[in-house]
Order: structure tokens, then C-alpha cells, then sequence
């Protein structure tokens, strides 16, 4: 048998994190056993839909590299891929149920059901419809009452599958209930559409999150009653704020496109939620998704929750800027330049060299860069004053009169050559160059810690820039 799994996510609004490993996982279990993964739509909640969701979820896979071999895009023999253009095959196989014994019809008001409450205010279905005689129900059928159809689950037996994580999972089918398969309006009930679904879309394995774990027996009766094999599953665990808390896109914690927007890179993203509930069995942690696919295994998938640790990923995502190409970062990190107080102002690229190295985002850039649009010329004279290469004002003074003499003598701006005449006037004075170039950098940035040192700090300035801030200093220390 060809391994198939899905992803089927309900278009409601951002990438959640969850989401997207539940994705990756069904992506690298597919890939690893050479199989298909199939991308399917479960919008019949209409009103949950959210405008432009969907899109948002082809976006997200695409950027994640997660490329599904069947989906709305891309359809195979398996389609619709889109629930609410299946309405017409849910019908007929809730109709079929039916005559299967399987489910039946029920008509019951809404006040009704409302009354079934228990002392507690727990609500669950007496299976009044289930004994209605044949003739009543055609005649209400004919007359064109409303009706739903309910899953008739038996009131005695227990019904159990083999989770491949978590082991046998069994469950009273007392304790379950005749939950609505297809609804009045004639869409089905989540329940009904993936175990359809599932079944013609050749899924063999679902993987999905652990609240389906004690819901799937009663899923797998519907399997039986049409006589259909159930699928493989495998639930995943959630993934944790903290030791209490799950990540939830309803409080508000951040997805996918957050990170993105963030300056996180998603093959980053990707390589740290593969690691919520799964470990390759080493301390290898930096993976590219070819990678993943090849070391993915059920064995390595744990049955706890694991929390989700931001600044672990942002150090890996660190590593993944290290190794991009100088004109990647650069074309990665543009739209960040283009947020910053110096848009426009310097050339970006002579950045390059000293951030890369040194940001774990591309959202830090602005405000790395931000000390050069903030510079104003009456900073506190205690920054010259240095301790460890015995600097003060009195030094200061000196150093920015001999540079201003440089600078404005020299022909072409050029860094060495101002390196070689900055060191050799250093030494002629008996100056130490530390001393040296704390006092000229201090003096054109105003700031103890800048991202490079004063000739790449002089080198992004420009001459008449720097020429400009050594004179406003030599005034000042006069």
C-alpha cells in the first residue's frame, strides 16, 4: 500500500505553529516512505471563514518548502480538494449510512435538545430519532422538514485502535455520543467529511494533534459501518507556551507569518519545529528539510508536550544568516534597511559584513543601525574616557585634530590608505592606535558599541560626513 497522509487545515486565519508541524510532520512521513501528501481545504464551517486564508495557507507551505503533490492547485483523481465543492458526495454517503444502520434521521427542535440537559448541564442525544418508524420518517422526509443526520454509535462495547505514537487507545461507546454527521443545511459535520474524505482520498495515515486521540474511536465506527478500512494514526502532542499552557493562535501567540515579518527565515522556522516532539536520537540540531526527510521517524516522535523556546530559535536561526551567501543576506535583509531611520541615506550593502555575523534576525537590523540617524553632536564627553586604553577629552582633542587634518587632505576616501595614515601618526606621536581609533569612533558615531570598527563606521559615513562631526567635536572640546 502507497503511504498518502494530508494536511487539512480549516481556513480561519493565520498559520498557527501547530498547524504548520502538523503539516511538516505529515510532509517528512510521506517523503521519507517515498509517498504522496495531500493538501485538502476543510472550509464547512462558513462561519469561521476567513477572507483570504486560504491563500495565506498556500503562501505558507510554498515558503516552507512543504510542496503537496495533490491539492486545490494541484488536483490529482482525488478532487474536489475543496470541502464545500464536496457537498453532493457527503449527502450521498450520509443517506448511505443510513441504509446501512450505520446513522439515521433526526428531527428534533432545537427546544428539545436544549431540555436534554442533565443536572450537571451536560447535554447528550437520548437517540429518540433512532426509533422512529419507517413510514413517519418518509412522510416527514416528504413533507420537507428539517433534519439532520446523526451517527447511530452503540450503547454497549468498547472501541479501540493502535495509535502509532501513543499506543492502544480504547473508549466506552456509552460514554460517546450521537454526534450530527451531516448538519440541516446539508454540509457535514467535521466528524463525517474527514472519515469520507480519508477513505476516498486513499489517506493512510493521519497525523493530527492529540485532542482527536479520544474522539478517533468513534470515527473508526463509521469506517466500520461502511465496511471501509480506517487509516494508520499518529497524534502529536501540543506544543507548549509554557508548562501549563499550549500555544494558541486564539491568545494571540505568534505564527508563522509573524516570524517571517520578524526576520526569521523560514527553512529556520522549519528545521526548530521539527524538533517540538520529535528528536533525531543525536545532538544534531541544524537540519535542512532533505535532511529532515531522511532522518524523520515515528520512533523519534515523544508523547509529551514541548515548549516552544523562542530564543533557541532565534540562536538557530542566527546559524542559518551565517551561512547565507553575501548577496542573499543582502537581498534578505533590504526590506529590514528599508524600515530603518537610515533608509536611503547610506548604502545598505556596506552593511553586509558587519551584521551578518553578529544579528539573529533580520528584525534587529533597524535598531543596529538606528545610532547613525540619532547621532547629535552634544553627546556626554565622559564616551572619550576610556579606561582601558587610557583615553579622556584632553586625548581626544588631539586624536580629532590630527584625523580632521587627514581627512581633509586625503584625495580619494580610501579606507586602508586612512588605516596606514591614522596608524603611522599614531605611532609618531607615541599614541597607542587603541587610543587612537576610540577617540576618532566615539567622535563620528557617539557611541561606546557600534556593529563595525572606526574605519568601517568612517567608511559608511562618508567623507564629508565624518569631516562634519570631527569639527562639531573639535568645537566642543576646544
Amino acid at each position: 500500500m502507497k503511504i498518502r497522509t494530508r494536511f487539512a487545515p480549516s481556513p480561519t486565519g493565520f498559520m498557527h505553529i501547530g498547524n504548520l508541524r502538523t503539516a511538516l510532520y505529515a510532509y517528512l512521513f510521506a517523503k521519507h516512505n517515498d509517498g504522496d501528501f495531500l493538501l485538502r481545504i476543510e472550509d464547512t464551517d462558513q462561519e469561521r471563514y476567513v477572507e483570504g486564508a486560504v491563500d495565506l495557507i498556500y503562501r505558507t507551505l510554498a515558503a516552507a518548502g512543504i510542496v503537496p503533490d495533490e491539492s486545490p492547485a494541484n488536483p490529482g483523481d482525488c478532487g474536489p480538494y475543496i470541502q464545500s465543492e464536496r457537498k453532493a458526495i457527503y449527502a450521498e454517503y450520509a443517506h448511505k449510512l443510513v441504509e446501512l444502520g450505520g446513522a439515521y434521521y433526526c428531527f428534533c427542535s432545537k427546544e428539545r435538545l436544549e431540555s436534554l440537559t442533565d443536572e450537571n448541564g451536560n447535554r447528550k442525544y437520548d437517540k429518540h430519532c433512532l426509533h422512529l418508524p419507517k413510514e413517519e420518517i418518509a412522510r416527514r422526509l416528504a413533507a420537507g422538514e428539517p433534519y439532520v443526520i446523526r451517527q447511530n454509535i452503540p450503547t454497549e462495547g468498547i472501541s479501540s485502535y493502535e495509535d502509532m505514537v501513543f499506543g492502544t487507545i480504547s473508549v466506552d461507546c456509552k460514554d460517546l455520543e450521537d454526534n450530527i454527521l451531516l448538519k440541516s443545511d446539508g454540509m457535514p459535520t467535521y466528524n463525517f467529511a474527514n472519515v469520507v474524505d480519508d477513505h476516498l482520498m486513499r489517506i493512510s495515515h493521519v497525523i493530527r494533534g492529540t485532542e482527536y486521540l479520544s474522539s478517533t474511536p468513534k470515527y473508526n465506527l463509521i469506517y466500520k459501518s461502511f465496511g471501509w478500512e480506517p487509516p494508520r494514526y499518529m497524534h502529536l502532542p501540543p506544543i507548549m507556551k509554557d508548562a501549563q499552557r499550549k500555544l494558541s493562535k486564539r491568545y494571540g501567540d505568534a505564527n508563522f507569518e509573524d516570524f517571517i515579518a520578524k526576520g526569521y527565515l523560514p527553512e529556520a522556522i522549519v528545521n526548530y519545529i521539527a524538533l517540538l516532539g520529535w528528536s533525531p536520537g543525536d545532538n544534531k540540531e541544524k537540519f535542512s528539510l532533505a535532511e529532515l526527510i531522511e532522518r524523520f521517524s515515528v520512533e523519534g516522535l515523544g508523547r509529551s508536550g514541548s515548549i516552544f523556546d523562542e530564543e533557541k530559535m532565534r540562536w538557530l536561526n542566527g546559524q542559518y544568516i551565517r551561512e547565507l551567501t553575501k548577496e542573499r543576506f543582502e537581498e534578505l535583509a533590504k526590506p529590514f534597511f528599508d524600515k530603518s531611520k537610515i533608509a536611503n541615506k547610506y548604502d545598505y550593502k556596506k552593511f553586509t559584513a558587519l551584521l551578518q555575523p553578529r544579528v539573529e534576525t533580520l528584525g534587529e537590523i533597524p535598531a543596529k543601525v538606528a545610532f547613525l540617524a540619532e547621532y547629535t553632536p552634544d553627546f556626554d564627553l565622559n564616551l572619550y574616557t576610556n579606561k582601558k586604553n587610557k583615553t579622556d577629552a584632553t586625548l581626544a582633542k588631539t586624536v580629532i585634530g590630527i584625523s580632521l587634518r587627514l581627512l581633509e587632505n586625503c584625495g580619494d576616501f580610501d579606507i586602508n590608505v586612512l588605516h596606514e595614515q591614522f596608524s603611522a601618526e599614531a605611532e609618531a606621536r607615541n599614541i597607542k592606535k587603541g587610543a587612537f581609533l576610540w577617540c576618532f569612533r566615539i567622535a563620528i558615531t557617539g557611541q561606546e558599541v557600534t556593529p563595525g570598527g572606526a574605519f568601517e563606521m568612517a567608511d559608511i559615513l562618508g567623507k564629508e560626513e565624518c569631516l562634519s562631526r570631527l569639527r562639531s567635536q573639535l568645537s566642543r572640546l576646544a
